[in-house]
C-alpha cells in the first residue's frame, strides 16, 4: 500500500468496531464495522498511516478482526483486549430502496470499558501526537462519563500539540441515556473539532431543528472551526454554507457506510491541502462507490476509486483544484 511513510499523515481513530451480519442468498455473512473503523480502513486503502484505538473480547471474532484489519494495513497495535467481555455485534437489513435497519448486541462490548483495559496509557499517548484524530458521537456513547471526558481530554492534547481534530455526529438514540444527553455531549465535542461531519437526519433526530444553514451556524458557535453538512441524496452543505451536490444521482444497495465513507475521503483530501468543495467531490466519490455494494465497509473490487484517488492526493491527477 501507498503509507503515511510517503505522505507524512498519521491518524488514529477511536471508537467501537463489531461484528456485521449481513443476510445474503438465504445465507448470513460474518464481517466487521462501526463508524470509525470504516472511516480508518478507508483512509488507510486512500495512503494514509492510519491507527486504531478500540478494545475487542475474548471470543474468536477478535482474533478474526485484529488480522483482517492488518491485511489491509492498519495499525492493530494500539486494539486493546478485555478478554473477559465479548466483542459487539450487529445486524443490517436493507429494504428494496437500500435503506437499512440494525439490530445490535452490544451490552457487554469490550469497546464500552477500553479505557479500563491493560494498554489504555500506551494508546492515549500514541493518539496524542496523531496529525488528525477522529472519533464520533457513538465513540462518546458507548463510553461511561470518564471515558467520554478522556476522549475530549485526548482531542484538546492533540490540538495542543498541533494536529487537528475531526468528530462526526452519528446519532443512535438506544444508545444514550436520553436526547438531551446526547445534545450535550454533541456540542461540546463541536468544541474541540477542526473539522466537523454531522448529517441533516441526524441532528434533526438529536434536537436541532430541519434547517441545513442553522445546524452548521450551531456547530460554529459550539466552536467547529470547519463544520461540512451531510444532506444525503443532495449532496453536502460545504463550511461557506453553498450546496455541493453529487454528480451522479445513485440507486443505492446498501447506504450504511455512505457517511463514513464521505468522511474519508472528505479529510483525506483536507490533510493534503485540498479545498472543502475538492474534498466534498472526493467524499462524495467514495461514497457513491460504497453504497452501490453490500456492506459498511465493501471489498475492492475494480472500480474501487482509491487507486485514482491516490493519485490525485499526490498530485497526479485532477480533481478540480487544490
Amino acid at each position: 500500500m501507498t503509507g503515511g511513510v510517503e505522505n507524512g499523515f498519521r491518524v488514529v481513530c477511536l471508537g467501537e468496531a463489531m461484528v456485521e451480519l449481513t443476510p445474503h442468498q438465504g445465507r448470513w455473512n460474518i464481517y466487521y464495522g462501526g463508524d470509525t473503523l470504516n472511516v480508518a480502513l478507508h483512509l488507510t486503502r486512500l495512503g494514509l498511516e492510519v491507527s486504531y484505538v478500540t478494545a475487542l473480547g475474548g471470543d474468536p471474532f477478535a482474533g478474526f478482526m485484529r488480522a483482517a484489519w492488518g491485511r489491509e494495513g492498519l495499525d492493530v497495535s494500539l486494539v486493546l483486549g478485555v478478554p473477559e467481555l465479548t466483542t459487539g455485534l450487529y445486524c443490517i437489513d436493507t429494504d428494496e430502496q437500500g435503506e437499512r435497519s440494525f439490530h445490535y448486541w452490544r451490552g457487554q462490548s469490550a469497546a464500552r470499558s477500553m479505557f479500563n483495559a491493560p494498554g489504555i496509557d500506551r494508546a492515549v499517548v500514541a493518539a496524542s501526537t496523531a496529525d488528525l484524530f477522529f472519533f464520533s458521537l457513538i465513540s462518546l456513547a458507548i463510553l461511561p462519563e470518564e471515558g467520554r471526558e478522556a476522549v475530549l481530554g485526548l482531542a484538546r492534547e492533540v490540538r495542543e500539540r498541533g494536529g487537528k481534530v475531526a468528530f462526526d455526529g452519528n446519532y443512535r438514540p438506544r444508545l444514550w441515556e436520553s436526547q438531551e444527553a446526547a445534545s450535550v455531549w454533541r456540542n461540546r465535542a463541536a468544541s474541540v473539532a477542526d473539522f466537523g461531519l454531522p448529517s441533516l437526519d441526524d441532528e434533526k433526530r438529536n434536537g436541532m431543528p430541519g434547517d441545513a444553514a442553522a445546524i452548521l451556524e450551531h456547530w460554529r458557535e459550539c466552536g467547529c472551526r470547519e463544520p461540512v453538512l451531510k444532506l444525503g441524496s443532495a449532496g453536502v452543505m460545504l463550511p461557506d454554507g453553498s450546496i455541493k451536490e453529487p454528480e451522479l444521482q445513485l440507486h443505492p444497495l446498501d447506504t450504511s457506510g455512505a457517511g463514513d465513507a464521505f468522511d474519508a475521503g472528505y479529510l483525506s483530501a483536507r490533510l493534503h491541502g485540498f479545498e472543502p468543495a475538492v474534498a466534498a467531490e472526493h467524499g462524495q466519490r467514495l461514497a457513491g462507490w460504497t453504497v452501490m455494494r453490500r456492506g459498511a465497509i465493501p471489498e475492492r473490487d475494480h472500480s474501487a476509486p482509491y487507486a485514482s484517488m491516490v493519485a490525485e492526493l499526490a498530485g497526479e491527477g485532477s480533481s478540480g483544484g487544490r
